[in-house]
């Protein structure tokens, strides 16, 4: 049965499975202060592609004076055993960083067209300005067609408010899935996914609402992703809203690993967590291929390798599974 907005609208019936994009390694190992051995970035790796994830993002090819936790990139990915059925991904800024992610010869590469909603923290995070940004876009498009890289998804940072800028207008975010799509046409490339990040934390419940079914009512065959953090204690709340209005595909870390060097976040959690989200999701009866048990280990193992707790929470009090099973056998 469908859901009903404060405004009476009706929202779209829960998907029936749901695609997580773990993004742990790479979210993660950006932000620590403490250096991470190689080897135990690529441990976190190969225990998450025993899960049942499909989808992985290893690594981050930016400049590492910039974010040092990634100045073995190529060595982290060189290392991994790769797992068949499994996307392994990688991050890049701009050219450069597309051209040590080809290098590799490893990772599942997809392109896409990036935009962010807010002028200033795209400033501090990648040094240009909006203008700039799209011809960059349009240009990255040419270099992915010269490498026969598929692209059809699109994204927005900071859709739901910035910590430099303040809130952003909604229909500033669906004039910027616009832009998205009219530069898809306009390049020949067709966007099918249009991801929707939530930065620096300012969403809500209430402002997923507003958000996707802006986007929705105007691009209604458009396929929504959500890029959620937890550092006001939303994240799991926010995942909620997006699955009643149809969202069937979330990145999210293990153990809540990660956030954004340039977002100054005073501290707290970084993304939503993996394995929360996944036993929010079984409670539901919403598949996704994941087993929850061999997460909370991945998720206990991410603590190990960091060296201090992550704000995941399931992976301290457990599954119901395992309480339910004991109660059975009592």
């Amino acid at each position: 049965m469908a859901a009903f907005t404060d405004k009476g609208k009706t929202m779209p019936d829960l998907p029936k499975r749901v695609q997580i994009n773990e993004e742990g390694p790479r979210e993660g190992f950006q932000i620590e202060k403490g250096t991470i051995p190689t080897d135990r970035k690529v441990e976190l790796i190969d225990a998450l592609s025993e899960t049942g994830l499909s989808e992985i993002q290893t690594v981050s090819f930016v400049n590492p004076a910039r974010v040092p936790g990634w100045a073995d990139a190529e060595e982290v990915v060189k290392r991994f055993h790769a797992k068949p059925g499994i996307r392994y991904t990688g991050l890049w800024l701009n050219e450069k960083g597309l051209m040590r992610a080809i290098a590799t010869e490893k990772l599942f590469m997809k392109g896409l067209i990036s935009l962010t909603a807010s002028e200033k923290f795209l400033q501090r995070n990648q040094q240009r300005t909006l203008a700039e940004n799209l011809d960059e876009q349009r240009h990255m498009i040419t270099v992915f067609k010269q490498h026969n890289i598929p692209v059809e998804r699109g994204s927005i940072m900071a859709a739901f408010g910035c910590n430099f800028q303040g809130d952003i207008p909604v229909g500033t975010i669906v004039e910027m899935v616009a832009q998205i799509i009219d530069l898809g046409k306009q390049t020949g490339v067709e966007i099918k996914v249009v991801s929707l990040a939530d930065t620096m934390a300012w969403a809500t419940p209430q402002s997923i609402y507003r958000v996707v079914g802006a986007v929705r009512e105007r691009f209604p065959d458009l396929r929504l992703s959500l890029h959620l953090h937890d550092t006001r204690g939303m994240g799991i709340a926010n995942a909620f809203a997006g699955l009643q209005m149809g969202v069937d595909s979330f990145d999210s870390t293990v153990a809540g690993l990660g956030g954004c060097p340039f977002a100054a976040h005073a501290g707290g959690a970084g993304n939503v967590c993996t394995e929360d989200l996944v036993f929010m999701l079984n409670e539901m009866g919403i598949q996704t291929g994941i087993d929850l048990d061999k997460l909370l280990e991945v998720g206990r193992l991410a603590e190990d390798i960091v060296g201090h707790p992550l704000p995941g929470t399931v992976k301290t009090g457990g599954s119901l599974k395992v309480l339910r099973d004991r109660l059975r056998a009592a």
